[in-house]
């Protein structure tokens, strides 16, 4: 049983979307993507992890696949264009990896990218933080 956390964390070396996705540069091309520790807390626990197949093109902006939860089903989003060289086969089998650990066990897929000049597009910590904290009070009003 997973407790409710009243403080999420915002690692510094990562970069984070709007969806609430984030992105760790494993190298100059690759990029390591999962959802935020914010977004696992909001979903619950989560049962299942639908993630593209390696070789997989996905593009910027776009759903490459869905976690659902008890409570819901949502879209993950890819922070980047490119080529997916690897999916997190622990995931699939114990989705709630998710929400043991998002930044690190619960990671969802490695992209091949495609173009680097998108990730200039991403929020970095400090504004990720920002931009919950802004979610959050427009959820309160």
């Amino acid at each position: 049983m997973k407790k409710k956390k009243t403080s999420h964390e915002y690692p510094p070396d990562l970069l984070y979307t709007r969806e609430h996705e984030w992105a760790r540069r494993e190298d100059e091309s690759i990029m390591i993507v999962g959802i935020t520790d914010y977004a696992q807390d909001a979903l619950g626990d989560i049962v299942y992890v639908e993630l593209p197949e390696e070789g997989e093109e996905v593009l910027k902006d776009e759903s490459f696949g869905f976690v659902e939860s008890v409570k819901s089903v949502s879209d993950i989003y890819s922070p980047v264009s490119g080529k997916v060289v690897e999916i997190n086969l622990d995931v699939k089998e114990t989705p709630d990896l998710v929400n043991q650990d998002a930044y690190a066990d619960g990671w969802l897929v490695k992209i091949a990218m495609s173009d680097t000049s998108e990730l200039d597009d991403l929020m970095n910590a400090e504004q990720y933080k920002k931009y919950v904290e802004e979610e959050l009070e427009k959820d309160e009003e």
